[in-house]
């Protein structure tokens, strides 16, 4: 029972933590919610209510499927889709701040890394799994996971830029450029143009017809942002896999890795956890047979 009530303990403080993260930056969302259906901005409304039902993941995998995550990765994956669609798409830090898509691609790295050491670690400790996998051999699973997600991404902003025009794959302004489709022999020999001077680009916008003339650049269409994109998920990837590296090496004495990856809950947490339910669903009846 005494472990059971520290249990209680542990998972309020966690609880109470999670709570002050969730509704302040629930608060945020709502308020750019409320002023983009104002400004009959519909696509950002729908983004910020997209938002919130993301806010909800943390929560469904604690409850529900009774994973325990660790206050500092909740903490990172509630800021993380904050400063993807708030930030990054409505207030425009992918433009303002170029950095920024940087930053986020990094992060993602890191933490899907952290997602995927715990999948795989949590079956090398499951005594049904008769398999001893090494440190090593689990953080380049790791690794693997995380790097197939960014691909993925990358994937899903191809097509969406494909289908919707979104331009997720953002464009760079390049001064040289190599391309075998400009060699009029028709050979696999590519033409090299260097300090490119001026390129026309002519069309129609909003049905108008026009010319857009780029100074001093050709306009790469996506190639290099996916390229920087993945390799940057691959840098938070490798940070993250040498600290699991050590953290199974050292048995869960990592500090900085035990901060991020998942684990099952145990009888005692999972029986704390469906007691503080009960005890929250007591609480909103009383308040309701009150009025």
């Amino acid at each position: 029972m005494r472990r059971i009530n520290n249990e209680d303990v542990s998972l309020k403080k966690k609880r109470d933590k999670r709570k002050i993260i969730h509704t302040i930056l629930s608060i945020l969302v709502i308020l750019v919610m409320v002023r983009q259906f104002f400004m009959e901005n519909y696509a950002n409304v729908f983004t910020c209510v997209l938002t919130l039902i993301l806010f909800m993941i943390p929560s469904f995998v604690d409850r529900k499927l009774n994973i325990k995550l660790p206050i500092a990765l909740e903490a990172v994956i509630m800021f993380f889709i904050f400063s993807a669609e708030i930030l990054g798409e409505i207030q425009s830090f992918y433009t303002i701040i170029p950095l920024w898509d940087t930053i986020l691609h990094t992060i993602n790295g890191f933490m899907m890394a952290a997602i995927g050491f715990a999948m795989i670690d949590i079956l090398n400790q499951d005594p049904h799994f008769h398999i001893n996998m090494s440190p090593l051999f689990v953080a380049f699973v790791a690794f693997c996971f995380s790097m197939t997600i960014g691909v993925i991404w990358e994937f899903f902003e191809y097509g969406m830029d494909q289908f919707f025009l979104t331009d997720m794959q953002k464009d760079w302004y390049v001064p040289n450029i190599s391309s075998v489709l400009l060699n009029p022999s028709g050979l696999n020999d590519p033409i090299i143009i260097k300090d490119i001077t001026k390129t026309v680009i002519s069309g129609t916008i909003n049905g108008v017809p026009q010319d857009y003339a780029i100074t001093g650049s050709y306009l790469d269409i996506g190639l290099i942002d996916t390229m920087k994109d993945m390799l940057v998920n691959c840098l938070g990837a490798i940070i993250f896999s040498i600290f699991g590296f050590f953290y199974i090496r050292t048995r869960g004495k990592g500090k900085v890795a035990s901060s991020f990856i998942p684990q099952l809950k145990t009888e005692e947490e999972i029986e704390a956890t469906e007691a503080m339910l009960r005890a929250r669903k007591d609480e909103i009846k009383n308040k309701k047979d009150k009025k």
